[in-house]
């Protein structure tokens, strides 16, 4: 069966301009596996959907992030576009997985990550589950090989399980961390309540550095800041990935693991402007969206909003 779906064109629909007021009239969908993907010749994002939440159901989460893509897309497409002309936003489609083979389609993701890269477009992947760190790590990886690429997750989970028998949501950075020799990792919003000691033993084991929810905060904008800074110093690249279910769940109700001691939005943006105002941020994601849960599509809004935000601070660098 085939992995990869072309993005259905009426899920960008909205208001119609004919002078390009809105996202979805200036997006361009591109087919993968059947067209030529053409070189950015300046900012340029890429949009591709990981329809993937088997890693979710093997963790024993609340499967539906599968569904997260297009609920994604659909709050991204009636955005008013202030973009100059000459940005360029595709959206590439979804890799899907097919007969519960996680494995193989983290495979697929990664070369299609790659692709991606090597056309010289920043990626905006959209989960899905955070199993999609495991792709999108080893994709940028695969262009950059000699490069030493920082992650910074947002996100109430370390997701340093150990594997038992299976990868899954919870076990992405710990199968990058046994497969790197060098391994940089720092999170953000970490809750005690939400991982053992075992995870913590884990993070330190291997380095991680960690701001936990109750440091995350807009008071201690300046430590988090140096503690950013100090951290992309060290790396020659920057994957951000963002799990939704580390904000207050009053701000994200549809996630696979919800938490009313979340983070707040305020930080969030401040972290992420820093994040961006280094220039090493070569890729990010968002995961964990899950539409079933979701109450007027708020976390979906959430989401489209952070990558409009993302998209216009790496655009105005």
């Amino acid at each position: 069966m085939n992995n990869y779906k072309k993005t259905n064109a009426t899920l960008w629909n909205g208001r119609t301009s004919g002078n390009q007021l809105y996202l979805h009239e200036k997006i361009q969908l591109i087919d993968l596996e059947n067209e030529e993907l053409p070189y950015a010749d300046a900012t340029s994002f890429s949009i591709l959907g990981y329809a993937c939440d088997e890693g979710v159901k093997r963790n024993q989460g609340r499967i539906g992030a599968a569904e997260g893509p297009d609920c994604i897309r659909k709050m991204l497409s009636p955005l008013s576009n202030h973009f100059r002309e000459y940005v360029k936003i595709i959206d590439a489609g979804d890799i899907v997985c097919n007969v519960n083979d996680l494995e193989y389609t983290q495979s697929f993701m990664a070369n299609k990550i790659s692709q991606l890269l090597t056309k010289k477009y920043f990626n905006i992947i959209l989960g899905g589950g955070h199993d999609l760190a495991y792709a999108h790590y080893n994709g940028i990886k695969t262009y950059t090989p000699d490069s030493i690429i920082g992650i910074i997750n947002l996100d109430a989970h370390f997701d340093l399980r150990k594997i038992t028998t299976q990868g899954n949501s919870g076990t992405p950075f710990y199968q990058i961390a046994k497969e790197s020799d060098i391994f940089k990792y720092l999170c953000l919003g970490i809750q005690q309540e939400s991982n053992t000691k075992e995870l913590y033993k884990t993070a330190k084991e291997y380095d991680v550095k960690f701001i936990e929810n109750t440091h995350y905060t807009l008071s201690n904008s300046a430590s988090i800041k140096k503690e950013i800074d100090n951290f992309a110093s060290a790396v020659d690249y920057l994957y951000l990935t963002i799990d939704l279910d580390g904000f207050s769940s009053s701000l994200a109700p549809g996630v696979s693991a919800p938490s009313p001691m979340g983070f707040s939005l305020d930080i969030a943006l401040k972290s992420i402007a820093w994040i961006c105002d280094t220039k090493k941020l070569l890729s990010m994601d968002i995961v964990e969206l899950n539409p079933k849960y979701d109450i007027d599509h708020c976390t979906a809004r959430l989401a489209a909003r952070l990558i409009y935000f993302i998209m216009n601070s790496i655009s105005s660098n």
